[in-house]
């Protein structure tokens, strides 16, 4: 008995369909190249690790502009911020170590003069000169920054009242023998130093406020000036 016309061209269609499906199959893996199989878990951790990696560059990333922020990018020095920020973590460890120090601000006395007739380039001569003078004069512990302008600040540790004064006038007197020449011209620049005193019960804003005051105090002194009597009040606060 013959099997009807369609039912042979049904059977035929299936065929070809099914060699079709084998062939794309077969295409699809290369000859000889064996199945591997990846273990379970594998992806993972190898994105853990690249996170990782990724997390700890940032993180340095983040360090490294939070230094440049702290930092004065002429005398490579903490700036007012960082110096701040410095003073802070100490008047902290003051309170909770019962500890002392001082805190000095000195003013470059005539920097302004030899920017305006020598010009700029000859003012950061100076300033890079007096922070190196500075560095030297102090122990690895302490910290010098630049307030701003022709202003730095000095944070010193474990000193007197009356060691404070001694280092502010050495301070001065390392800066006064200071000599440039610019055009050929021999100049000196000067500074004049304030001191206040650093405790458990110190605040960092009005810290430098009175040793700011103390330095124009001495300012007026070595110009032979009359001081007024706020300022003088001020400073007088730590240094009577």
């Amino acid at each position: 008995m013959k099997k009807p016309k369609r039912a042979i061209a049904a059977k035929a269609k299936k065929g070809r369909k099914t060699s079709g499906s084998r062939f794309k199959t077969a295409a699809k893996r290369p000859a000889g190249l064996a199945r591997r199989r990846v273990p379970a878990g594998d992806g993972a951790k190898a994105t853990i690790r690249s996170l990782r990696t990724k997390l700890k560059e940032a993180l340095q990333r983040v360090a490294e502009l939070e230094a440049v922020a702290d930092t004065d990018f002429l005398l490579e020095i903490p700036n007012r911020r960082g110096f701040e920020r410095e003073l802070q973590r100490a008047i902290a460890y003051m309170k909770r170590y019962r500890a002392s120090g001082a805190l000095i601000v000195l003013d470059v006395d005539r920097l302004k003069p030899i920017n305006d007739s020598f010009g700029h380039a000859a003012g950061d001569e100076v300033l890079k000169v007096i922070a190196a003078t500075l560095t030297r004069q102090v122990r690895a512990s302490d910290a010098v920054g630049r307030l701003g302008g022709d202003e730095f600040a000095l944070l010193l540790w474990n000193l007197s009242e009356t060691d404070a004064k001694a280092k502010a006038a050495t301070f001065e007197q390392a800066i006064d023998e200071l000599s440039f020449v610019f055009r050929g011209q021999r100049v000196n620049a000067g500074a004049s130093a304030g001191v206040a005193l650093l405790g458990p019960q110190s605040d960092a804003g009005r810290v430098l406020e009175e040793a700011d005051a103390a330095m124009y105090v001495r300012k007026a002194h070595r110009r032979h000036e009359p001081t007024s009597p706020r300022a003088a009040d001020r400073a007088g606060q730590h240094l009577i």
